[in-house]
């Protein structure tokens, strides 16, 4: 088992599980600020005995269990212009920027067309909405969410070219605590979709994203102090920056050098 994987599976099983349900009520957090570090799977370790310590002031952090699983395969397939202006708009800061992507619950068979956008504060806000068994990731009503989205959120016109751009494949733990949630994220895989070229994440980092309303969490003060700071990086921007030398990869090279060193 890869060392990364091995450590979001022991970490899951140490805590106390929660049903999906729990995990929404507690911390749904469609609307949060997102901090992503990628953590030595001994510092994952660490401070994830911490957060799950059942002696812990606040309570524990739980786990996630859905029919007796703690950790799950996840695949999305996100979608671009044939020039990329998603990926460039996040390079470039844009205020007005946004991801779409269909993310398959691949242990579950559940589908989900989601769009995550820029707030006005800066925090990440998504949408979504199901997706039926083989209806088209975009078809006329996900296309037709989209420009609702779109348009009332930043005014703008939704592209008509969107295409399959990069798909991406990894394990997730996810543990709450009211008003918080962190997801672990183990073996990543990226598939450049034009090219076919592909690239696996360091098998020995956990990317780990705290998620909260506001402030910095217990997770965040715990990887600070073990060294680990926030990294700018994304599945997306940063696989399809690995995959592409010929893109400027710009705030996240040295993020990406980090994650996919085979790549760098």
């Amino acid at each position: 088992m890869i060392p990364a994987v091995r450590a979001i599976a022991r970490a899951a099983m140490a805590a106390r599980p929660v049903p999906l349900a729990d995990v929404q009520a507690r911390a749904d957090l469609l609307a949060r600020f997102d901090r992503r570090y990628l953590v030595p799977v001994e510092v994952f370790a660490a401070v994830a005995a911490e957060l799950t310590d059942r002696r812990r002031p606040d309570g524990p952090f739980a786990a996630l269990c859905i029919n007796g699983r703690r950790w799950f395969r996840y695949r999305s397939v996100h979608y671009d212009t044939p020039d990329l202006r998603s990926f460039h708009d996040h390079r470039l800061g844009r205020p007005l920027r946004y991801k779409v992507r269909e993310r398959l619950y691949e242990d579950t068979g559940e589908r989900q067309f989601e769009i995550k956008l820029q707030g006005r504060r800066g925090e990440t806000v998504k949408h979504r909405r199901p997706l039926l068994p083989g209806a088209p990731a975009l078809g006329p009503a996900p296309r037709g969410f989209l420009t609702a989205v779109l348009d009332r959120t930043y005014g703008i016109a939704a592209p008509t070219d969107l295409d399959r751009s990069l798909e991406t494949d990894y394990t997730r733990a996810t543990f709450v605590a009211d008003g918080q949630r962190i997801t672990c994220d183990a073996a990543l895989f990226c598939r450049d979709l034009a090219s076919g070229r592909t690239v696996r994440a360091d098998g020995g980092l956990v990317l780990v994203e705290t998620r909260s309303t506001g402030r910095p969490t217990e997770a965040d003060r715990l990887l600070r102090g073990h060294g680990v700071h926030a990294a700018a990086f994304s599945r997306y921007c940063g696989g399809l920056s690995a995959l592409r030398p010929d893109l400027a990869a710009g705030q996240w090279r040295p993020a990406v050098r980090t994650a996919f060193p085979a790549a760098a």
